[in-house]
């Protein structure tokens, strides 16, 4: 007789009819390294002995205690147990299954002596009918609200793989006996709710017999009884106010987890005869799976593996045919509730996985074809006929040289797979071997004929010739190789190459010469030489700050505010082409106005012409001497150009000297941010602004500071000669709107990071591509995250500009991207996707006045016209037309493809894709007379096949909707995007950008 003292843990044993396994499940506990543990079994009205069998080993074991009850299901059992335990720690084990020798040594350390409740939990291996151990799960973690969120969706852990509480399991009443199947998912998911931790043991101890028609239980009741924890697992998240479902967050939905254990049930039965259609109408509502294709994947092929057994995953191309059925039929119905193009992701996904598991190995799953090729005995490869998408593992000996993914148009001739080797596979060329034929010798000579100029290039030029040589002599016999490979009229190339060249005869041709950049027509211009000659310059085109805008006229009215009463002499320096001089002439008895430009004064003089007081002519106040004894000098918006403080001190001593005891000096000038950069300003690369020149003017000897107009963008400050004055200050508006290219110069609001500091110390290899579809107010309620207000998007753009943000089109991104080196500064990409006309008239100016450009997708077949994909959310929206997109093209706006149809390309085939895709570029090039490069695939819809067809189409770069930063390692036919949502609040866009908490207005 074995006998212990108070246990340390007690595990809770439901036996029913397990009269063949009960002793190996009690054996397990009895080689336990620790042995100071107890076994409540409750004989759940067995019929085939099992009570029997259990007061044999009993009697020999006092640790064991045993009970009856009348059947009532395992959850009824286990809760009797429960109620007999005397440990403080409890083990739920089935009759059935058994535990390593180490279990208990391994989890009561974690589990034990903890002030919060501690759910200790680890791997498990099932075990085949043939004794056969399948792969070792592990759960995931589960720390912290993970626990909650996983726990919500499925049941992450094994039941007999946790040790927890028995205080614990007596406050949440036990299990539910209501259940007969998930009750332990059930119990995991209140344990998570109630605050309980969970830590994962990575050992795997547990192991789980799976016996000859152990899946054979009620399908229906397993799936309504995940509908019952699902739902209630949705009541909890919301009563303690956590986040909700949605990819972002990573919470599933109750209708996602609901169809993932309708399918892994299923998966798991492989029974032809089962009405998936009945079990589907148990689902309160099947839900778009877009999104969580590979999940899906995933969760099916788990199913079929639970069934089927196999020791690899790759086992399962040998059992095709008995899970294909099953695997499609699911796959039909995921997609009747779906975004087109779902069900072709989840196969390529599952495709994908299989392969994954061994790349040797060759097969058709669907539409996706799998081959694996050795490069040293290339035979043809015949392509199914329901496949469009190829994957192609290639390998030289037991090496592993590449891998290509993409359309499928034909079969695999030998001379179509060298061509995937050498153009697809990088580095695998290298692997291909030189034939020693007759006919090699004979492409390889009519090769190096055709590059006979290249040769002579190399003996003409200097430089080093060798490694240019060995190139050339690596393409002519990769030429020559590809040459002499067998190929036909059926293969991928030929029938790739019929395609386009019907292709190219059917659609509208394609610009084929777009005009290169604009020349640039200061080259070769002559270099500046002086102040004079540097404002000749400025001054070559009239009024070249615009000062007849509202911004510089509200300025004017507000300087003229400031001018005292009686002034009998005044001067005016850098008086430009004499707007102001005109206002301030009625306001002075005599008056001299000057500038450095002599065109600047000649426009000034026939401006001025009827004004008997004023005196115009060119000095320059630096260095020459200013007229004496004046009762008013204004000089504004010209002291930033002083080189230093040095130069800044001498001008206004000079200025101060000038003026008769009692006279006023007045000036306007800007914050510049570099002066003032804890406030708005300018980003001028002026070494100062109104702050600095204040400071200096208020230390010059005699003069003292009278009143102040103080706005946002600049002050206009009064000085007398004279004694100390009280100071009066006026804080006003300034004139708006301003003017585009003021206001791009402006950075608004307080510190933050100027786009020449960030250019200079920092560099990254992650670009933010922000997606934004309309800037508008108004629009139907359900397309409300497409739409972002104007005044909230004008607020995003300030964000940017004040963070040192500089915008990239998408043929510099791709640039950027393909040298694979570290990026300057901190670039971003603004897309717009679908052309809306509410970017000419509201994302347009704000674009402008931030500094900013963008790429915008047109979707060409709707140009014109409006956003008939919208029309079940209500009213479409207008999109702008090809004069609207020519004018902005012209005023720097890129533009890209959104393809002709707005169509999702997942739901296309090959060759109409292929055919739309060039359709869509052509037209665009040919209506704004320049190459277009870059495609945003309507809705982010892409596949295996898309990035491939993207290329064949001629362009350059493609973008989804994947939620992510362009990286480096990025495919360039499928780069993420980060979505600007409109119904996010304004300071979810920092945290976006990755700068949570920077103020943003």
């Amino acid at each position: 007789m074995v006998t212990a003292a108070a246990p340390d843990i007690s595990f809770l044993i439901p036996a029913f009819n397990a009269g063949e396994t009960l002793a190996e499940c009690l054996a397990s506990l009895q080689r336990q390294t620790r042995s100071n543990w107890q076994a409540v079994v409750v004989d759940d009205g067995s019929t085939d002995g099992t009570w029997e069998r259990l007061e044999e080993i009993a009697s020999a074991d006092d640790r064991i205690i045993r009970a009856r009850q009348p059947n009532a299901g395992a959850a009824a059992a286990r809760n009797h147990a429960a109620r007999l335990a005397a440990a403080p720690l409890l083990c739920m084990l089935d009759a059935d299954d058994w535990l390593d020798p180490t279990f208990i040594e391994h989890m009561l350390p974690v589990a034990e002596d903890q002030c919060t409740p501690v759910i200790a939990h680890c791997a498990y291996r099932r075990v085949a009918p043939d004794g056969r151990l399948m792969r070792v799960e592990r759960p995931p973690i589960l720390t912290g609200d993970i626990a909650k969120r996983e726990l919500s969706s499925f049941c992450a852990i094994a039941i007999h793989t946790a040790v927890f509480p028995s205080s614990l399991f007596e406050r949440l009443g036990g299990m539910d006996e209501s259940l007969r199947t998930c009750e332990d998912w059930d119990l995991w998911l209140r344990m998570a709710f109630a605050g309980a931790e969970f830590r994962r043991v990575d050992e795997c101890l547990a192991f789980y017999r799976m016996k000859a028609g152990s899946l054979s239980g009620d399908p229906a009741k397993m799936v309504r009884d995940a509908i019952y924890v699902t739902t209630k697992a949705q009541t909890l998240r919301v009563q303690q106010g956590l986040t909700a479902e949605g990819p972002e967050t990573n919470w599933i939905a109750p209708a996602v987890s609901q169809l993932r254990m309708l399918a892994w049930v299923v998966a798991s039965k492989l029974d032809p005869a089962l009405d998936v259609a009945a079990l589907a109408a148990l689902l309160p509502e099947i839900p778009d799976a877009a999104g969580y294709e590979s999940f899906f994947a995933g969760v099916i092929l788990h199913g079929v593996q639970t069934n089927l057994l196999p020791d690899r995953a790759d086992d399962l191309i040998d059992a095709l045919d008995e899970w294909q059925p099953t695997f499609f039929l699911l796959v039909q119905l995921i997609q009747h509730h779906s975004f087109p193009g779902t069900d072709r992701k989840i196969i390529e996904a599952a495709a994908w996985e299989i392969s994954a598991a061994n790349f040797l190995r060759s097969f058709t799953l669907g539409n996706v074809q799998v081959a694996s090729v050795e490069i040293g005995t290339l035979s043809r490869i015949a392509k199914a006929k329901q496949a469009d998408t190829l994957v192609m593992h290639g390998f030289s000996g037991a090496e592993h040289i590449g891998s290509f993914v993409g359309p499928f148009w034909g079969d695999l001739s030998i001379r179509a797979q060298i061509r995937l080797f050498m153009h697809e596979m990088q580095g695998a060329a290298t692997h291909l071997q030189t034939p020693h034929t007759l006919a090699y010798c004979s492409f390889w000579t009519r090769e190096a004929l055709r590059s006979y100029r290249a040769f002579g290039g190399l003996i003409i030029r200097n430089g080093r010739r060798r490694g240019r040589l060995d190139r050339l002599m690596v393409r002519i016999a990769r030429s020559a190789v590809l040459a002499c490979a067998p190929g036909d009229k059926q293969d991928n190339d030929t029938q790739l190459s019929n395609i386009l060249r019907n292709l190219e005869r059917r659609l509208i041709p394609a610009f084929r010469n777009p005009p290169g950049p604009q020349s640039d027509k200061s080259k070769g211009a002559a270099p500046v030489r002086s102040e004079e000659e540097y404002w000749e310059h400025i001054f070559e085109r009239p009024d070249p700050w615009n000062y007849v805008s509202v911004y510089e006229q509200v300025k004017y009215a507000q300087t003229l505010s400031l001018i005292p009463q009686g002034i009998e002499k005044a001067l005016e320096l850098a008086c430009a082409e004499g707007i102001f001089t005109e206002k301030l002439a009625p306001r002075v008895g005599r008056m001299t106005a000057t500038d450095i430009s002599q065109r600047a004064i000649d426009r000034a003089v026939e401006r001025c012409r009827d004004l008997d007081n004023v005196e115009l002519c060119v000095l320059d106040f630096v260095r020459q001497d200013l007229p004496p004894e004046q009762d008013l000098i204004v000089c504004s918006e010209v002291l930033y150009y002083m080189k230093d403080e040095e130069m800044l001190a001498a001008v206004c001593a000079k200025m101060a000297a000038a003026l008769e005891p009692g006279g006023h000096l007045i000036t306007a000038h800007a914050h510049i941010r570099r002066d003032e950069p804890s406030r708005t300003g300018f980003d001028w690369g002026n070494p100062f602004g109104v702050g600095t020149i204040r400071r200096v003017l208020a230390a010059q000897a005699g003069l003292v500071l009278e009143e102040t107009i103080d706005t946002e963008l600049y002050a206009i400050h009064r000085f007398r000669k004279g004694a100390v004055a009280d100071p009066v200050l006026r804080v006003e508006q300034h004139g708006t709107p301003l003017d585009a290219d003021v206001a791009k110069h402006v950075i608004w609001g307080p510190a933050g990071v100027e786009r020449e500091a960030a250019w200079t110390s920092e560099v990254t290899t992650a670009i933010p591509v922000l997606m934004y579809h309309r800037i508008a107010e108004e629009g139907p309620a359900a397309l409300q995250r497409f739409r972002t207000p104007p005044v909230i998007f004008r607020k995003q753009m300030q964000f940017l500009r004040r963070q040192g943000y500089y915008a990239v089109t998408a043929q510099t991104l791709a640039s950027l991207l393909r040298t694979g080196k570290p990026i300057q500064g901190r670039p971003v990409m603004l897309t717009f996707d679908d052309a809306y006309l509410d970017f000419l008239v509201n994302a347009y100016p704000i674009l402008t006045e931030n500094d900013f450009t963008a790429e915008v997708f047109v979707v060409s077949d709707k140009v014109g016209g409006r956003s008939d994909w919208d029309s079940t959310h209500g009213e479409p929206a207008e999109l702008m037309s090809w004069a609207d997109i020519q004018a902005l093209h012209q005023k720097g706006i890129s533009f890209g493809s959104h393809l002709a149809s707005h169509t999702p390309a997942t739901a296309i085939d090959n060759e109409a894709l292929l055919a739309e895709a060039i359709l869509s570029r052509n037209v665009l090039q040919s209506r704004l007379g320049s190459a277009v490069d870059s495609i945003a695939l309507p809705y982010g819809a892409t596949d295996f096949r898309v990035p491939g067809i993207l290329a064949l189409a001629g362009y350059g770069v493609g973008f989804t909707t994947r939620p992510a930063k362009a990286t480096l390692s990025d495919n360039l036919f499928a780069l993420p995007r980060l979505e600007v949502r409109g119904d996010r609040p304004l300071d979810a866009f920092p945290e976006l950008m990755g700068l949570t908490g920077a103020f943003i207005g």
